[in-house]
């Protein structure tokens, strides 16, 4: 199997691990179980915020350690195995540890997958195969999402969890199909380029005094901030306007999110015809329109579409974050612990906005929250716009991703 197979089909057996236990474990508890919703709040609150602690130290690992596969093997079964136990014996014991176990391997599968992702291709090499990566994924996601539907369905919910370990076994194989020997950890860590070496790994503070990475982390801050709370406050606006249909427009919402994303993987195999900025810039964009569509407009089937702003948004901003990002920091040697910042600083914006924006729901109303949460996207455009250089090598049209105007970055910056 080729290494592209192999990360194509990896990618795509991940998704029932990496994402998508969380929402299937919630409505579990609620309605089988007997939970409250204050306790299963609680559970996530708390399993999210120690999630977003680990992040960056989870990123250093990645950086110093050769055994990248064994972090997606192993951290596929612990899920596998946490799931079949929550199913089984559903006390609060053990869903805590799976939720913070969750918590803690959603910062180690999609960062892990990008290191090997950059230590098989190169930093040539790699925007096609992000894009490729995201493809995978949201298929993955939507095939997962059916899969677990028939099951759950004929053989009841707890169905859902015991099919893990089938995954995590495929899954297993599929990380394993790429040879150890194959990764090169240097690159994977942002080092190994000639001319941008510093003498090995810089300390991680000097991050925040590289311009691109700065302006990028505080663009992801203000982005995650006006963007986070969006799906949810749309979700409870739809049922309001379409009582008994609750259930069926929320799915809708985030299937058609879903849906749109992949297109936007597509474009990111072509960042280097197009730009990084460019593509930024349209992420951004996608954010403060949205806000103020769900503002403006009441009507349930015209909320449902835009929804495809979520995917051109959110969507595109992730499957392009990786790129973009070791661009900013190539020649560090810090690029995992570097998407281990970032994903810090998302978590606290994200998480902050939630409260944010409710309370201005209660004081002023759905239409109010939705164009504040757009002003504070507006204000992330315009950072993006002014304040954010290129950092994806730009191939002209014709050339291959070979050639020797292809191997050159933009000049290095920092502040």
């Amino acid at each position: 199997m080729s290494h592209r197979l192999s990360l194509d089909w990896l990618n795509f057996l991940l998704a029932d691990l990496r994402g998508g236990l969380g929402p299937y474990v919630n409505v579990f508890l609620l309605t089988d179980v007997g939970w409250d919703q204050a306790t299963i709040g609680a559970l996530l609150t708390a399993s999210g915020l120690i999630g977003i602690a680990f992040h960056t130290p989870i990123g250093a690992l990645i950086d110093a350690t050769r055994a990248k596969r064994a972090l997606i093997v192993g951290g596929a079964w612990v899920l596998a195995t946490l799931g079949a136990a929550i199913a089984a014996v559903p006390t609060l014991a053990v869903v805590f540890v799976a939720d913070i176990s969750m918590a803690l391997l959603g910062a180690v599968f999609a960062p892990t997958i990008a290191a090997i992702t950059v230590g098989l291709f190169g930093p040539r090499g790699i925007a096609r195969q992000l894009g490729r990566n995201a493809a995978y994924d949201r298929v993955g996601n939507v095939f997962i999402a059916a899969i677990a539907a028939l099951i759950g369905t004929h053989f009841g919910q707890r169905g859902v969890f015991y099919m893990l370990p089938l995954f995590a076994g495929l899954a297993t194989i599929a990380a394993l199909s790429i040879p150890a020997n194959a990764i090169d950890h240097q690159t994977a860590r942002g080092l190994g380029e000639p001319g941008l070496d510093r003498g090995g790994p810089y300390a991680w503070r000097r991050l925040l005094a590289e311009r691109p990475f700065a302006v990028l982390a505080i663009g992801a801050a203000l982005f995650h901030f006006a963007n986070a709370p969006m799906l949810a406050l749309a979700s409870q606006k739809l049922a309001l306007e379409a009582k008994g249909f609750e259930s069926a427009v929320t799915s809708a919402a985030i299937i058609v999110a879903q849906l749109a994303t992949i297109p936007m993987a597509f474009l990111v195999m072509r960042a280097n015809l197009i730009g990084g900025k460019w593509l930024l810039i349209l992420a951004f964009a996608a954010v403060p329109l949205r806000g103020i569509l769900f503002a403006l407009v009441d009507d349930p089937y015209w909320m449902i579409g835009f929804q495809i702003l979520d995917g051109v948004g959110a969507g595109l901003f992730d499957v392009l974050l990786p790129l973009v990002l070791y661009g900013a920091v190539r020649g560090s040697g810090r690029y995992n612990l570097a998407r281990g910042i970032i994903g810090t600083i998302q978590g606290i914006g994200g998480a902050s906005s939630y409260v944010f924006a409710g309370s201005l729901v209660v004081w002023a109303g759905y239409s109010v929250a939705f164009a504040v949460l757009s002003g504070v996207g507006l204000v992330a455009l315009v950072l993006m716009v002014t304040a954010m250089p290129e950092t994806v090598p730009r191939i002209p049209a014709g050339q291959s991703v070979g050639s020797q105007e292809a191997r050159t970055f933009p000049p290095e910056r920092s502040c």
